[in-house]
This record gives C-alpha cells, structure tokens and sequence, in this order.
C-alpha cells in the first residue's frame, strides 16, 4: 500500500510508533553497510538515500559503508577479466585493484554521495587512503583444506588500525561519511578489503549503536530456508560449524560477531531487496532480518 493511500490518522500512527525510537537513539551512530539489490535497482536507492536522511535529521549518526560488487564485476568483463572468490573475499591482483579503485572510490561512492546529496543530506565520499584513516596490511588466508597452509590472495587487506577522528568531525559537523572500503599499507599501498569487515571494524572503534547489513538475502537462514532472528554469538558458531552459513555470508557473519562481541550492542542483517527496509529495522516493531544481539 503507497503512503498516498494511508488516512490522516494511520499517518500519525506511524509517526508515533516512530518516536520511542527516536529518543532511544538520539545522537547514537549507526554503522550501515550499503550493497546487493538496493545499490543497484533505481527505487530501492532513492529509498535508502531518502532513509539515511531522515536517520540524520531525527538525531542519529549514520555512517555509511559500501560495496560495488556488481559495479566491479561489470568493469572486469568490459576489459576481459574474470573475477574470482577464496572464502568469500574477491582475489586481488594489481591490475583487479587498479579497477576496484575506479570503481569504488570514483564511481560507486560518488554515486552514493549524490543520491544522499539529492535527497537533502551532507554527504561526504571518502576511501580508507583519506588522512590515512583505515591502516592495512596484507591479508594472507588460511586454507580450510591444508591445515597450516595459507592462501596469497593478492591485494586484499587484513585492517590493522582504524582513526576515528575523521568520522567523528564529520559527525559532528551534521555530515554523512560514505566510505569506501580500501586501505592503505605502511609503505602507501593500496588495499581492497570486503565492506563487511570494513562496517564491523568501524562500528567497533567508532563504539556504534547499531552495524546494519543490507544484503540480498531475508536475513540469517537455516537449512530449511526459514529466517532466523534473536541469534547470539554462540548460536551463530553452531551454525557456522554444522555448515548452515557459508560462502558470501561468511565475511558478514564474521563481522556481526566481531563487532557484538566488541561492545556494539545490536548487529542487524535485513533485506536491502525491501523498500524502506532501513526505517523498517531501525524504527518500526516490524524489523525486516535477522537480529543479533551482543549476548
């Protein structure tokens, strides 16, 4: 049902339902991961930009983080590459970082920075290379195969250090940070890093309420394709263990539990497929995903 169809008084209802929300999180930073389906369907990204806005004009922080997986993946077929996954991370050679960082820290984030823009927000693009602000090194994987072994996956950066000092400024100056995931090296190497651990480390550091995860799945799902909800760490490694969560989902599940065991309070994976799915989460009854709290 459009909001055009909805009474004066179902109007106000909605608003008020709203409101113990508001005061909840007033002033509170909510760190955003922004990818799948809702980065890439027109409607779904006015909505999301429409719902940062709003988050900042009622009190909160966000902080968004992005992915441009699909964006990446289409750059790489025009130029006759084909992208590859180890563990759910994207393998990285030079030429593959070249072209990640076009894409991640031109187009998709200044993409991203002009929806918001549009839509009456402040918003500002930065990559982990501005004021030097995500540290890296290099991420060397462990094989899942051959114990003890580990896996050069090229480019790829494991963080080492995250200043929040620039988030903060921007803050609290009313600006929206929209962040790109690449870091930079102690030599001033370029780093590609998977958005989720680049969301889950800074809701960390940066102390957040909330890290919400927009992805293009319902939530956390069992083997049976029912959405889970209301998970803690310790069911969450049943499910790892027993191979209900893995692939892509791993690097956002190993986020969710880093950061909710690190003191952010509510980790949230939703649905980024569903209009509004933001506000849905963040400031209705309803929720749209799948909760994990910290205990």
């Amino acid at each position: 049902m459009s909001i055009a169809n909805l009474t004066p008084g179902d109007k106000a209802k909605v608003i008020a339902e709203a409101l113990p929300y508001i005061q909840r999180f007033w002033d509170k930073t909510v760190v955003i991961k922004y990818g799948g389906n809702a980065m890439t369907d027109p409607v779904l990204k006015a909505a999301f930009a429409r719902d940062v806005v709003l988050l900042k004009l009622v009190g909160l922080n966000p902080v968004i983080v992005h992915g441009g997986g699909p964006q990446i993946e289409d750059l790489l077929r025009r130029v006759g590459k084909k992208g590859e996954f180890i563990q759910g991370m994207r393998v990285t050679d030079a030429e593959t970082m070249e072209l990640v960082e076009m894409v991640l820290g031109g187009q998709v984030n200044k993409d991203i920075v002009n929806l918001i823009n549009q839509a009456g927000g402040r918003a500002v693009g930065l990559t982990g290379k501005d004021g030097r602000f995500i540290r890296a090194k290099k991420l060397m994987m462990e094989s899942t195969t051959i114990p003890g072994d580990v896996i050069d996956i090229g480019q790829v950066g494991d963080i080492t250090q995250i200043d929040p000092s620039l988030i903060s400024f921007l803050d609290s100056g009313d600006f929206i940070p929209v962040i790109a995931p690449i870091g930079v090296g102690s030599e001033g190497e370029t780093y590609n890093i998977n958005a989720d651990v680049v969301a889950g480390k800074l809701a960390e550091v940066l102390k957040a309420e909330k890290l919400v995860l927009l992805t293009n799945t319902p939530g956390v799902l069992d083997k049976a394709g029912n959405l889970l909800t209301g998970l803690t760490p310790k069911k969450i490694d049943g499910l790892v263990a027993d191979g209900t969560l893995s692939g892509g989902m791993l690097p956002k599940i190993a986020s969710a539990l880093d950061a909710a065991r690190s003191g952010v309070k509510s980790v949230h994976i939703i649905d980024g497929r569903v209009e509004h799915a933001l506000l849905l989460e963040i400031m209705t009854d309803q929720g749209v995903g799948t909760l994990i709290q910290s205990a």
